[in-house]
């Protein structure tokens, strides 16, 4: 199923490859991860257009709406995917509570690579008081290093276009349980957050694990989702940490096969 997904979510592309002495170049094949629109529709109407990789769109669409704290997890209709010209249409009913903030945040936001946080006209709104953490759980080192290790053979559309990110969901032991891919990395986490809501798996049993950067809305879907942790391979910014430590998300950056760095851990659920 994994390698059918790989292949949807990928092109293979005519390229020239130069080396720069003045030796002549060779056309090669490469395979590149399809980036297209993505359009989100609520009860029918547009909500956003986020650019992603059209695969596990189903996932994605129930991630971002439970990270945009629309509905939850139980409101949720089973969501329509429709190819359209040059995209997709991600279609999704809520219950009628939800319908006063669709009607006021209802535009177009289009982003580069899944960025949720263009279109917000207020800093107030963007920063806006996150819940606190409540789930705990207990990871060793070597639970984090098992799952780093392990990360690779869940990324298929990494290993051929190297151009994706992963989000991992795993177990306290490093076990790694879901894997999805995405061009931006926000999507990659929406679809994950998608996933376990769609097969019941709570995820206040385990930890995320980016291939990416830390970015603050990273750490914002992960509260909002239930996470009681965040593993990021890359650094993060000084706002990903401020809001972590703000609503009690451990957070591990730098995750490297030697060493990683913790940014918080308020209740030592690293040992």
């Amino acid at each position: 199923m994994r390698t059918t997904i790989a292949c949807q979510g990928m092109r293979t592309i005519d390229l020239i490859r130069l080396g720069y002495d003045e030796t002549p170049g060779d056309a090669i094949d490469r395979e590149v991860p399809v980036e297209a629109p993505i359009a989100v529709e609520y009860n029918g109407i547009g909500y956003a257009v986020m650019m992603g990789t059209p695969t596990d769109l189903e996932d994605f669409v129930t991630g971002f709406t439970l990270s945009e704290g629309l509905a939850e997890a139980h409101e949720l209709s089973e969501p329509q995917i429709v190819p359209v010209e040059d995209g997709w249409i991600a279609r999704l009913n809520l219950p009628p509570r939800s319908l006063p903030r669709i009607l006021d945040r209802a535009r177009s936001r289009v982003s580069e690579s899944g960025c949720g946080i263009c279109g917000i006209d207020s800093i107030a709104a963007a920063l806006a008081p996150l819940p606190g953490v409540t789930a705990r759980i207990e990871v060793t080192r070597a639970a984090i290093a098992r799952a780093l290790a392990a990360l690779g053979d869940h990324q298929l559309l990494g290993q051929a276009t190297g151009a994706t990110h992963a989000a991992a969901f795993c177990s306290p032991s490093g076990e790694i349980l879901a894997a999805r891919e995405d061009v931006g990395r926000h999507n990659a986490l929406d679809k994950l957050i998608g996933a376990l809501a769609r097969t019941g798996r709570l995820p206040a049993t385990g930890f995320v694990l980016l291939s990416a950067r830390c970015s603050q809305e990273l750490v914002e879907k992960c509260v909002r989702a239930g996470f009681p942790m965040l593993v990021t391979i890359s650094a993060p910014t000084s706002l990903a940490i401020d809001r972590a430590r703000e609503a009690g998300l451990t957070l591990a950056v730098l995750a490297r096969h030697d060493t990683l760095l913790l940014a918080h851990d308020p209740y030592r659920q690293v040992d």
